[in-house]
């Protein structure tokens, strides 16, 4: 059971004596709560934050709203008498009373049966490897990719090198995708299962402040770290976890799982190790980018579907000039940090622009995982400290876009464009960028302007379109005059579009029924973004719990 508490929402908090440090809001916290509710110091047992975010809708009075619970040394009779004060006045539909009572890990009834197995070490995966850990089901969890610190070297490599692991890279790798682009925990979803992720998160190394701030983030130098622990937490919960292993066929007979077939790599003799691992429940999550598993998928018979993706391009602009058209005056505040953005536009030919994974204070990153082909994404540390801003600028590809009837048509456009962005760039997976002014001119670049591009591997000025289908080109050119509008300088034109952002999302889906499981095949689970039911970090965890509450249920008989 959970304790009662009140909770207090519309804390109005000013910038002025505000340092940036969290102790600091929380101070104010407690003096807005004394005042607001006319309480003592003495009257309080606990004051915790929930939630805390930047209000800006006026630029001459930009500051923090809050939302914090409060326990009061009376105890539920002194609340009661509170919340009657409180509702003769204003402050009454401030106020309410709530059962803290937390969202657990699922349990098991038993633990016989089986090995649940798990492909995809990032945020689903490492989930649900979590969560059915938990329960007591010893999982084996698969990862094709290196741990944090192999993987760490081999993106530097790349880096610096232009020499490329397939296998262990920005997509692939302990943590997923989500590791190395900025660990944002904003989400539009809705589930029981957030807070638990978020304290998960914490436990294993993450800033405290991602529990209440509106829109947490981690960043790429603490994830690496968090998902380590967070594997170690599988192992010593009675998981196994083999890194460096692919799944390279699956055995499903009569519409049941019966075995997943595993192969990894002896790194000192080059020999490939295949393994035959029965099982009877098997948790895809993949991601987004294992396009090999897609197809044994199809050849083994698995219903896939097409679904809407997109594409698009990395802009950048100075954080500086985002800072001032987001916060005017209170730019540069060390309580408010870099400001972020998020845009989406509709255009008179039906289409849609939007921004996508928003890295402020960020950095373009180098982001294939196949040879010959240019990806980017992007990221930013902890601090947010980089001298640009970064995002996404997608606009949607329908599955009515794709010409034949192949369900993999999205996964051969997506292939085809980064191809074209290798060739565009001269090879050694340098980047093509173009100015947004030459960019809405329809000309090329020739040079850069006051926006210096932060791809690592380095760009080459020229013409980004010619990477992208038409339609996507013409709807991000538009997007971008109509964000102009929304944001101040967002259309200005030395800022920098590099090419190409082809990875948001999965072109596919798995398609599951009611009970999480791939159609007509019992004991197969997709899950996550690779399954086609995720969107980021946060959704992707929680679908993860998902799928191991769906497994476990199963297994239960329920």
């Amino acid at each position: 059971m959970g304790a009662v508490m009140i909770e207090v929402s519309g804390i109005k908090i000013a910038l002025d004596g505000l340092d940036g440090s969290d102790g600091a809001e929380l101070r104010a916290v407690r003096g807005a709560v004394l005042r607001m509710l006319r309480l003592a110091l003495d009257d309080l047992v606990s004051v915790e934050l929930r939630k805390r975010s930047v209000d800006a809708r006026k630029k001459s009075d930009v500051h923090l709203t809050c939302t914090a619970r409060i326990a009061l040394r009376g105890g539920v009779n002194a609340e009661r008498a509170l919340l009657a004060k409180a509702r003769k006045r204003r402050a009454g539909k401030q106020l309410k009373q709530v059962d803290d009572q937390p969202f657990g890990w699922p349990q098991a009834s038993t633990s016989t049966g089986s090995r649940p197995v798990v492909v995809g070490a990032g945020c689903a995966g490492l989930f649900c490897a979590l969560a059915l850990a938990e329960a007591g089901l010893s999982p084996l969890l698969v990862e094709r990719g290196d741990g944090s610190r192999e993987r760490t070297t081999a993106i530097e490599t790349f880096n610096q090198t232009g020499v490329l692991d397939p296998e262990c890279n920005i997509q692939f790798g302990l943590g997923g995708a989500g590791t190395f682009s900025d660990g944002k925990l904003s989400t539009g979803t809705k589930s029981p299962s957030h807070r638990l992720i978020l304290q998960t998160l914490v436990d294993a190394g993450a800033p405290q402040r991602i529990l209440w701030d509106a829109k947490p983030h981690v960043g790429s130098d603490i994830l690496p770290k968090v998902v380590h622990n967070v594997l170690a937490r599988i192992d010593e919960l009675g998981g196994e976890v083999r890194l460096r292993t692919r799944m390279v066929d699956l055995d499903v007979t009569g519409g049941h799982v019966r075995a997943v077939t595993l192969a990894s790599r002896d790194e000192a003799t080059g020999d490939v190790h295949e393994e035959r691992v029965a099982t009877t429940q098997l948790v895809l999550a993949c991601g987004h980018s294992a396009r090999d598993v897609y197809q044994l998928l199809r050849d083994r018979g698995v219903f896939l579907e097409r679904k809407t993706f997109a594409m698009g391009v990395r802009i950048e602009h100075l954080q500086r000039d985002i800072d001032r058209a987001q916060y005017g005056s209170a730019a540069g505040h060390p309580a408010l940090g870099a400001a972020p953005y998020k845009l989406a536009v509709h255009l008179p030919s039906g289409r849609g622009a939007f921004s996508f994974c928003m890295c402020p204070g960020g950095y373009v990153v180098a982001a294939a995982s196949e040879e010959g082909g240019v990806v980017t994404n992007g990221m930013s540390l902890s601090d947010r400290a980089g001298t640009n801003a970064n995002s996404g600028l997608l606009a949607n590809v329908l599955p009515t876009d794709l010409p034949g009837d192949d369900v993999l048509a999205g996964i051969a456009l997506q292939r085809s464009c980064e191809r074209a962005a290798f060739a565009a760039g001269g090879g050694g997976y340098v980047a093509p960028a173009q100015l947004v002014g030459d960019f809405l001119q329809g000309v090329p670049s020739s040079a850069g302007g006051a926006v210096a591009p932060t791809y690592p591997r380095g760009v080459a000025w020229g013409s980004v379109e010619g990477c992208l289908p038409d339609y996507v080109a013409e709807t991000l050119r538009g997007g971008i005059a109509l964000m102009g509008r929304r944001l101040r300088g967002f259309d200005a034109t030395d800022a920098v579009l590099t090419g190409v952002e082809t990875r948001s999302s999965s072109p596919v889906r798995v398609t599951r029924d009611q009970d999480g499981q791939a159609l007509g095949i019992c004991g197969l689970y997709p899950c996550g973004e690779g399954g086609g039911y995720a969107g980021g970090i946060m959704s992707a965890a929680a679908d993860g719990i998902r799928c191991a509450q769906w497994l476990i249920g199963a297994r239960d008989g329920r």
